[in-house]
């Protein structure tokens, strides 16, 4: 997807050449356009697995998953991480620990909402070693629901995420995939 890597290259601020910061149109300020282009290269995609349900963790991953729930029409549906107190039915949770903030999130989503009756769309805005969308895999697979694939707007594809996905059998589209954020600049999948 030219756009987003165009995106990525130029507005992508690159911190201590291991994060990389997509605040300028993904996950601060939203270009909903984008936003909406994203999702449709998930639906051109995704369209024929028969998705009910588009997962994601909150924050940054609702954006995208939103446009592509619309896209599908079909449900967005997050996981928390923390239990409000709203939240008094049964919960499906597991333990995410994140590489970005190095800290490990306990999140949850109601059991009402995801059961084994769906086919679940994971979308992600950010794929590192893959313990986000592996933790959102755990909660289908607690629910009994079938996973028909994993959505990421934004790979690192020196690190063991999209390996360790497809090592699950899941079926994996990256949108923008990157080589290296070594010498503090994006450097792309193919232009190494």
């Amino acid at each position: 997807m030219k756009e987003l890597q165009r995106k990525v290259k130029e507005e992508g601020v690159v911190i201590k050449g291991s994060v990389l910061k997509v605040d300028a149109f993904l996950n601060h300020q939203i270009d909903a356009s984008l936003m909406k282009k994203v999702a449709e290269h998930f639906y051109t995609h995704f369209k024929d697995k028969g998705v009910t349900k588009i997962l994601t963790i909150e924050a940054s991953g609702i954006a995208p998953s939103i446009m592509a729930a619309l896209a599908f029409d079909v449900p967005c549906l997050f996981a928390k991480k923390a239990v409000p107190s709203t939240l008094t039915e049964a919960v499906y949770s597991t333990d995410i620990h994140s590489y970005t903030k190095n800290k490990t999130s306990h999140v949850v989503i109601s059991r009402k909402f995801l059961t084994a009756d769906d086919k679940v769309l994971i979308i992600d805005d950010f794929l590192a070693n893959g313990e986000a969308a592996l933790g959102l895999y755990d909660l289908v697979k607690q629910a009994g629901a079938e996973c028909v694939g994993v959505g990421i707007v934004i790979e690192k594809s020196f690190q063991s995420g999209a390996q360790r996905l497809q090592a699950e059998g899941l079926d994996v589209l990256s949108l923008c995939r990157i080589a290296s954020l070594a010498g503090d600049k994006v450097t792309l999948v193919g232009e190494e």
